[in-house]
């Protein structure tokens, strides 16, 4: 037992069997230190009122939940310190304030009772130690870090060094350092709970070491800082300093030369009145601005965006029509639409110099050079280019710019791109408008309104900016590949050009004029190595490809052109010449055999055409019947439109088929099944309804189908064939896939005149206007076959009559 006097060790004795316990909430007691300590629980006033009137010690026990108000003996730790009470104070709230001395370390053997209050059976903690080397040496590192600590911390004492020095317990000495130290109560109590003298001050002098590492950390940066703040003040007065002997000198500094820099920059851009209000109201906010603040950048760099836009800088426009012609046919060929629509705003341009920019809408599937045909009318027109593509934009920011409060605010893309054009009458291509999307961020379509309405965008207000640019001189044009994804009122603003497909034809001279040229150059070889014949072409097109546009063409070609350079590389002299025969052995087994060789004529498959966002395809119906009840079964991913045509030409053949030579009683010992093939792809629309009819009709008559025929037109109840759509894009489907006829709605026969010559020439276009006239096109037996049946019908029904 550590050195207490004798009736204090004797009363320790006597409790030892059964010692009350008061739970301590975040204060460990070490043996020897005196503490203040408060309570407000009654129950434990009334303990520390008996202990003290009784002249008895008492267990001092920490709890392992502090927030605990009345914890179990499974909820305090097991070791304590036995304390003596030497002073005692009772308030007017109710609550004890006393003074508590640890005398020994305990124990707990087994608790006695939980109620009023814990009391235990306790083992005393026999200190007696032997000194050591160790111990020794230990006591002395323990006695340099304490006067190390004390130096470095303000919040540790002189007494702390001076109890330490004069502490000859080395247990005591432990005790009380750790008693000192901010350390937590589980470090505390783990340091309590160390009964082995040589392992606690190993302990306690890890935590010390701990503490002085801390605070030389502290004390670095404390003074690291004052050195930065000593640095910058003595900076300032420098430069202060440097101004006025400038001034004395006649010279001007930095920040002088970079204001009068911003003031002649702001005179040379010619700006008009409200952003030069904006620029000279910026330029004396940054004049009296420290350089060093965090708005210095800011503004700068605002300065910088409105002197480096070109308010009233522009290229002249060539307006000689036969060379920006000459210009367009060089780089595209055939697209005449196109190509007269800007010769047209050129004309008009010339005769009206303060036209307006048009706002034009190039529409078609993929490849057929929409993008590449803005870089051409700038170059006809002699204007900078810019492309944005507007593919997966979702944030408004993204057209009309952040504002500056935020951090690493920018001007929006439009901005942007004008000042990269150094001109504010470029040409401006918005790639991919129809991928435009949306979310929280904002709608950048509705941003695009502003922009591409020539009656608003001459006062276009970026965020950033916060001042009108004028865009009417700007020529915008957008691209998509599908119309109906892009917003009505966004749609409505813009001239929509629409570019189908290439014919076969149309391909080979593209191929021969752009494609193969520059695959040779990009593949290092030359004309005296490769040659393609038109026939070449022409079997790389329908046998590898099938495409509207031409980047699949491309590829097939860069591949043999790819296999050739190797040659050339390895060593092969003289010309390669590209035969139809050996095609394969450069790209392959052929890709797409004709789909009306594959099919041939079978009964109830009927080749229709059907739109794509990707251009025209043919579309097969196929019908087929099983024994059943009548019962209608549609496969192939169609849409509701589409199962709604199968239901009209059903009900109309069914209401006419005495006229088209079909039996009464078919409909009901049958089911009939319509299917189109590629099952995985949705297909719906109208324009299939005579088709669907057709090959329903050719099923239940046994009559074939016309040889390289197709169709396209919506039925009606009554047999009305009404107009469709895309029948530029269906017939350019039908001449690729060997089609011969076509067989269209007479509405539509007005829209031939935008059919290809070529096409024309090799398609023969039948208009109809009910879908009978389509059975007798389509299926030439029909007639015969009706005749036929009724004669066969009639003497039936005359023999019955003779049999009854």
């Amino acid at each position: 037992m550590p050195d207490i006097d004798n009736e204090l060790a004797q009363k320790v004795e006597e409790q030892k069997d059964n010692l009350a316990i008061l739970p301590t909430k975040s204060v460990v007691i070490f043996p020897s230190m005196v503490m203040p300590l408060m309570i407000n629980d009654q129950k434990y006033a009334r303990l520390i009122d008996q202990t003290l009137m009784r002249g008895q010690t008492i267990g001092l026990f920490a709890q392992k939940n502090p927030d605990e108000d009345d914890p179990s003996p499974n909820e305090i730790y097991g070791v304590g310190t036995v304390g003596t009470i030497l002073k005692m104070l009772r308030f007017p709230d109710g609550s004890v304030r006393f003074l508590v001395q640890g005398l020994s370390r305990v124990k707990v053997k087994k608790f006695v009772r939980a109620e009023p209050f814990m009391s235990a059976k306790v083992r005393l903690i026999d200190e007696n130690v032997k000194m050591t080397v160790e111990i020794e040496a230990l006591v002395r590192n323990m006695h340099e870090m304490i006067k190390k600590a004390v130096g470095l911390s303000p919040n540790l004492s002189d007494d702390l060094q001076v109890s330490a020095m004069n502490t000859e317990e080395p247990g005591k000495l432990a005790d009380l350092v750790a008693s000192n130290l901010n350390l937590p109560t589980d470090k505390r109590q783990e340091v309590l709970e160390t009964f082995d003298i040589s392992k606690r001050l190993q302990l306690v002098l890890a935590h010390v070491k701990k503490e002085i590492e801390v605070l030389e950390l502290s004390h670095k940066i404390q003074s690291e800082a004052a050195t930065e703040m000593g640095r910058m003040q003595k900076e300032y007065i420098l430069r202060e300093q440097l101004k006025a002997i400038r001034r004395e000198l006649g010279d001007a500094d930095d920040r002088t030369e970079e204001i009068d820099e911003f003031k002649e920059k702001i005179a040379e851009a010619h700006m008009p009145e409200l952003a030069l209000k904006a620029a000279e109201k910026e330029l004396d906010r940054l004049a009296k601005m420290n350089p060093a603040a965090a708005e210095y950048t800011v503004s700068r760099t605002y300065l910088d965006w409105l002197t480096e836009l070109p308010w009233d800088k522009q290229t002249k426009d060539i307006l000689n029509i036969r060379k920006s012609q000459k210009i367009l046919d060089e780089d595209h060929y055939d697209l005449e639409k196109v190509k007269e629509r800007i010769l047209e705003f050129l004309a008009v341009r010339k005769l009206k110099a303060d036209l307006k920019g048009p706002i034009l809408c190039f529409v078609g599937p993929p490849g057929v050079g929409k993008t590449s045909l803005g870089r051409s009318i700038a170059r006809a027109m002699n204007r900078e280019f810019q492309r944005i593509s507007l593919g997966g934009m979702r944030d408004e920011a993204e057209i009309r710019g952040h504002r500056r409060t935020y951090v690493g605010a920018l001007p929006g893309r439009i901005i942007q791109g004008l000042r990269r054009a150094g001109t504010n009458n470029p040409v401006f291509m918005l790639d991919e408008i129809d991928k435009v999307g949306q979310d929280f961020r904002g709608d950048p379509a509705s941003a695009l309104l502003e922009v591409l309405d020539p009656e608003q965008n001459d006062t276009f207000s970026d965020h950033y900016l916060d001042v009108p640019f004028d865009l009417s001189s700007v020529m915008f044009i957008t691209t998509a590949n599908l119309m109906h994804p892009i917003p009505a009122v966004l749609r409505d603003r813009m001239e929509v050009i629409e570019m189908p497909g290439y014919t076969d034809l149309e391909k080979v001279e593209i191929a021969k004029r752009f494609l193969i040229p520059r695959e040779l150059e990009n593949h290092g070889i030359k004309n005296e190595h490769i040659s393609f014949s038109d026939t070449v072409i022409k079997r790389i097109i329908r046998d590898y490809t099938r495409e509207s546009g031409l980047r699949n063409l491309d590829r097939e070609i860069a591949t043999v052109c790819r296999k050739v350079a190797r040659k050339v590389a390895t060593g092969r002299k003289g010309k390669t010449t590209i035969k139809p025969k050996k095609l394969h052995e450069y790209l392959g087994p052929v890709k797409f055999l004709p789909e009306l060789v594959n099919r041939g004529s079978q009964l109830g498959v009927v080749p229709g055409l059907a739109w794509t966002s990707t251009g025209g395809s043919l579309l097969f119906i196929e019908v087929s019947t099983m024994p059943g009840k009548g019962n209608l079964i549609l496969t192939g991913s169609l849409g509701d439109v589409m199962k709604e045509s199968v239901r009209a030409a059903l009900t109309y053949i069914h209401a006419n088929q005495h006229n088209l030579g079909i039996e009464e009683e078919v409909f009901s010992k049958i089911d009939l099944h319509v299917h189109v093939p590629a099952g995985a792809t949705p297909k719906d629309g109208p324009s299939a309804g005579i088709t669907i009819a057709t090959a329903i009709v050719s099923l239940l008559t046994k009559q074939h189908i016309k040889a390289r025929l197709a169709m396209t037109g919506e039925i009606t109840l009554r047999g009305l064939v009404l107009p469709i759509g895309g029948l530029k894009e269906k017939s350019l489907a039908a001449y690729r896939s060997g089609i011969k006829e076509v067989i269209i709605p007479q509405d539509n026969e007005k829209d031939l005149v935008e059919i290809p010559e070529e096409v024309r020439k090799n398609l023969t276009f039948t208009p109809v206007k009910n879908v009978d006239e389509v059975f007798d096109i389509a299926l030439p037996g029909l007639k015969k076959a009706v005749k036929a049946a009724r004669k066969t019908s009639g003497k039936r029904r005359k023999t019955a009559r003779v049999a009854r």
